[in-house]
C-alpha cells in the first residue's frame, strides 16, 4: 500500500531514515518541520533542508523516488511559543507528550490540504520517554491521520547504520536540542484525560496548532 503522508522531519538521525524507507515504498511525502528556532536556534531547520535536498540529489533508486514523490515544499511551522505553555508546574512532566501531540495536530491541518491519510515519523519503541507504548498511544490519538512508523522496532545502532549507508548521518549528527524546555523527569505513562485537560487550560490543542500553522513558512527544496 502507498498513498499520501505528512512527514514530521526534525533534522535528527531518525526521521530522514523513515522518509527514505517510505519513499522506496512509493509514498508521496509532504515534509513538515516544527521549528523551535526561538529557543534552539536555526540549526535544526538547516539540517532538515540539507537532508531532504540530499535525497533529491542522490543517484540510484532512492534519488529517483525522491524526485518523483518528495514534495519540493518544506512547510516550516513555528512552535516555540506554544510549547512554552507546557512548562508550567502542572503540565511540565507531560511536556514531551504535549509536544508530539501538537506536532500531530499540526500535521492534521497540513494533511487536509494534501489529502494525506497518514503521518510519518521516525519514532521507535522506547528510545525516549515519549516513545513508551502508553505515550505513543497518547500521541497518536491527537490526529485522525494513521501513524506510519517504519523504524518502530529498530534500535538506535541499527538506525545509525542505516543513516550512514544513506549518507544522512554526517548531516544529522550533532547535539539534540529539541528537549531544551523538557523536564528532568518526564512521565512515561500518558493519561488521556489529564493531557486533554492540560491542553484545554493552555488554550486548546487544535487552537494552538492552528495558531502555529497560520505562521508557516514555505522553503522551496
Amino acid at each position: 500500500m502507498a498513498g499520501n503522508c505528512v512527514a514530521l522531519v526534525s533534522g535528527g538521525i531518525d526521521s530522514p531514515v523513515a522518509v527514505a524507507r517510505m519513499l522506496m515504498q512509493g509514498w508521496k511525502i509532504y515534509p513538515l518541520h516544527a521549528s523551535q528556532e526561538l529557543i534552539t536556534g536555526p540549526n535544526a531547520e538547516k539540517k532538515t533542508i540539507a537532508l531532504l535536498r540530499h535525497f533529491l540529489e542522490m543517484d540510484g533508486p532512492l534519488g529517483e523516488a525522491a524526485r518523483e514523490n518528495l514534495s519540493r515544499e518544506l512547510i516550516v511551522v513555528p512552535v516555540a511559543e506554544q510549547l512554552s505553555l507546557f512548562t508550567e508546574k502542572w503540565n511540565h512532566t507531560e511536556y514531551f507528550i504535549h509536544m508530539k501531540r501538537l506536532f500531530n495536530a499540526i500535521a492534521t491541518i497540513r494533511g487536509a490540504q494534501v489529502d494525506a491519510t497518514h503521518v510519518l515519523t521516525g519514532e521507535n519503541l522506547g528510545q525516549v520517554s515519549s516513545q513508551t507504548l502508553g505515550n505513543l498511544g497518547g500521541v497518536e490519538i491527537a490526529t485522525p491521520l494513521l501513524p506510519l512508523r517504519p523504524l518502530l522496532a529498530f534500535d538506535k545502532v541499527t538506525i545509525m547504520t542505516m543513516a550512514r549507508k544513506l549518507g544522512t548521518l554526517p548531516i544529522s549528527e550533532g547535539p539534540e536540542v529539541c528537549d531544551a524546555l523538557g523536564p528532568s523527569k518526564p512521565t512515561t505513562v500518558a493519561n488521556k484525560e489529564w493531557l486533554e485537560q492540560s491542553e484545554e487550560r493552555a488554550g486548546g490543542l487544535h487552537n494552538l496548532a492552528a495558531t502555529s500553522f497560520s505562521q508557516l513558512r514555505i522553503v522551496n527544496l
